[in-house]
């Protein structure tokens, strides 16, 4: 593992001020550059194609990128066959082609370190009963997972007592959730599940029922596409869950299976923040230079957790602005930002706005 990586793992989240983390962003990134050129020969050639004559960056903004639905068409791995030890697999349309991102152990260890230094600092280290939206078979195959899975996989190891919510034909299972609900009575709870899924499946079969989830925090992403085009925003998002369960705390956060690990959590004055050992820019499409600061533009997402695939800076197909930088009220040092939706004609990819029983 990058030392710089070790050095941002073990440091409190959220503690860096902008210029120290790009700092320490900017000389392990332009490492990892190195280290996939030499192992990746497709990865090799894109920089001989598109960055002629790179020499290392001087600044994250100059460090070469790749478009993330590449990973749809190409294969890019750094580790040899022998040593992958799990596919991710996108979320997309029926229709359309997955993204496959290749871990080794070395890379699947480090994701796991980096998101439990995040959702630990947010919820906490004691591990509560958790209520996952969704159905088992959605993690059925380990070796291969969906983006999906790979949520509930990478939040299991927050919660205790698991109960799936759901069943295979997507109905909720009542008499199983009062159960366990009456089980934990007095506890503190974690739900997690996707946006999409957590609204229909669940919110709007059991808002008459009469749940009472005031002790529970709600952990959800993915969808909101799906969700603006029947005129749900956030703050109907949370109204609702609020109004019909007493849940009240409630986290977004912003992230992509070809970054596992790196996920940007919303903190409670509704911003997601990158965390140490990653950060976002926001380029300008007419340019595709960094936007100024209150500017819309698209999404680059840049993260260290990347070793055993070129994955390390990704321009998504997303929109957002930053819009302000050690300036939180909630207290948390870099960035701050908001999204604002996906590129214009951007494909559908979210992990729950399609709901497919091959999951």
């Amino acid at each position: 593992m990058d030392p710089g990586l070790t050095e941002l793992l073990e440091t409190e989240q959220y503690s860096l001020r902008a210029p120290a983390k790009e700092a320490l962003l900017l000389g392990a990134l332009n490492r990892l550059t190195a280290h996939h050129r030499r192992r990746c020969p497709e990865y090799a050639r894109i920089l001989d194609a598109a960055y002629p004559g790179l020499c290392e960056a001087s600044s994250i903004a100059d460090v070469p990128y790749l478009p993330v639905a590449l990973f749809k068409w190409v294969q890019l791995k750094s580790v040899d066959d022998v040593d992958v030890f799990k596919v991710m697999t996108s979320s997309g349309t029926t229709s359309s082609a997955v993204s496959r991102i290749y871990l080794d152990v070395e890379t699947a260890t480090a994701q796991t370190r980096a998101l439990a230094s995040i959702v630990t600092h947010y919820l906490g280290k004691k591990r509560r009963p958790m209520l996952i939206i969704d159905h088992p078979g959605v993690i059925k195959d380990r070796k291969e997972v969906s983006a999906r899975g790979a949520g509930i996989l990478g939040m299991m190891s927050y919660g205790r007592d698991h109960l799936y919510a759901l069943d295979a034909d997507m109905q909720v299972d009542r008499a199983a959730v009062d159960s366990w609900l009456a089980s934990h009575a007095g506890e503190e709870l974690l739900i997690f599940g996707f946006t999409f899924m957590v609204w229909e499946y669940f919110y709007e079969i059991l808002r008459e029922n009469g749940l009472d989830l005031s002790r529970a925090t709600l952990v959800h992403s993915g969808g909101w596409k799906k969700l603006a085009d029947r005129a749900v925003s956030k703050e109907t998002f949370r109204t609702g869950l609020s109004r019909a369960f007493g849940l009240t705390r409630v986290h977004d956060f912003y992230g992509m299976v070809e970054q596992v690990g790196s996920v940007f959590f919303e903190c409670p004055a509704g911003y997601f923040h990158p965390p140490n050992f990653a950060d976002v820019l926001i380029r300008d499409p007419r340019t595709w230079r960094p936007a100024a600061i209150g500017d819309k533009g698209v999404v680059e997402v840049v993260s260290l957790l990347p070793l055993s695939y070129p994955g390390h800076a990704l321009l998504t197909e997303d929109i957002a602005v930053v819009e302000g930088v050690d300036d939180c009220e909630c207290g948390r040092m870099g960035k701050r930002f908001r999204v604002n939706g996906r590129v214009p004609k951007a494909e559908i990819r979210g992990c729950s706005d399609t709901y497919e029983h091959r999951d």
